[in-house]
């Protein structure tokens, strides 16, 4: 039996709270677009999530945006830049258009008919996200604890310079990890096996010796498991697991994964 000797990170809604960036910058562009007409800001928020949703879909890339996970979210903020890659470049075409264009179908949801004002809102949201980036509050603490006793590679899905963006918008986070693993720069995401072979092989270590973390039950755990490494699940929201995708461990919070792995490690050593 191996000992564990380095975590897998997830980044968004793991360590960073994206979940909270992304409702907040739709909160405050919501309520500055009811400032000016006569809408709801909780319903507006809920079209244009709907639009995002179904727009993204039909952009000629989606099934590779797909692929390497970026978001319709993400899409509705990211710059495109960093990145060689022709998808990238072509994304930096599409990506106003598809600001604008969403935006603009949630506005007339609502009976608002105004392109003027969706570039305007589109643009302002880009700015409200940005200008968000949380961590949990434990995230550091944690961090800090676990980097006494093992690597830590941060493994993330999406584009180079949405994920790489997010990663320095918090100082002293990306100083925590050995490695930092983009899909978008190495080409396939979470589930996939390969990417979880990629950093296995940047630890030179075996899956056996290995531990995933993250919150999301197909990418994280389902990926983790296609590659034999044992997984932490955080579940924040108490959401009941799938029959089919049934994660090794499961937590509430990131402060329990110390603790765990300690026991994780106490368990190999009776087995031995």
């Amino acid at each position: 039996m191996y000992k564990k000797q380095a975590l897998i990170f997830d980044l968004d809604n793991t360590l960073l709270w994206d979940e909270r960036s992304i409702n907040e910058a739709f909160q405050a562009t919501c309520q500055q677009a009811a400032r000016h007409f006569a809408v709801d800001a909780g319903k507006l928020e809920h079209a244009v999530r709907e639009s995002a949703s179904q727009l993204f879909k039909t952009l000629e890339l989606y099934d590779w945006l797909h692929m390497i996970e970026v978001t319709d979210l993400e899409a509705l903020w990211g710059e495109f830049h960093q990145n060689e890659h022709p998808n990238f470049r072509r994304m930096q075409e599409l990506s106003p258009q598809y600001r604008r264009d969403v935006w603009s179908q949630g506005l007339k949801v609502l009976g608002v008919d105004n392109p003027s004002i969706a570039s305007q809102l589109a643009q302002q949201f880009t700015e409200e996200r940005r200008n968000r980036p949380y961590v949990y509050d434990d995230t550091f603490k944690v961090l800090e604890e676990l980097r006494k006793e093992y690597k830590l590679l941060l493994m993330t899905n999406g584009a180079p310079d949405i994920q790489q963006e997010k990663i320095d918008s918090i100082p002293e986070l990306a100083d925590y990890f050995d490695h930092i693993v983009i899909s978008g720069t190495y080409g396939v995401g979470k589930p996939n096996p390969a990417i979880y072979r990629h950093a296995l092989d940047l630890l030179s270590l075996s899956p056996s010796e290995t531990v995933m973390i993250g919150d999301t039950l197909i990418t994280d755990i389902l990926g983790a498991q296609s590659a034999g490494i044992t997984n932490i699940w955080i579940n924040r929201h108490l959401v009941p697991p799938t029959l089919t995708i049934r994660p090794t461990f499961e937590v509430q919070s990131l402060s329990e994964i110390p603790q765990l792995l300690l026991s994780i490690q106490q368990s190999q050593q009776d087995i031995v």
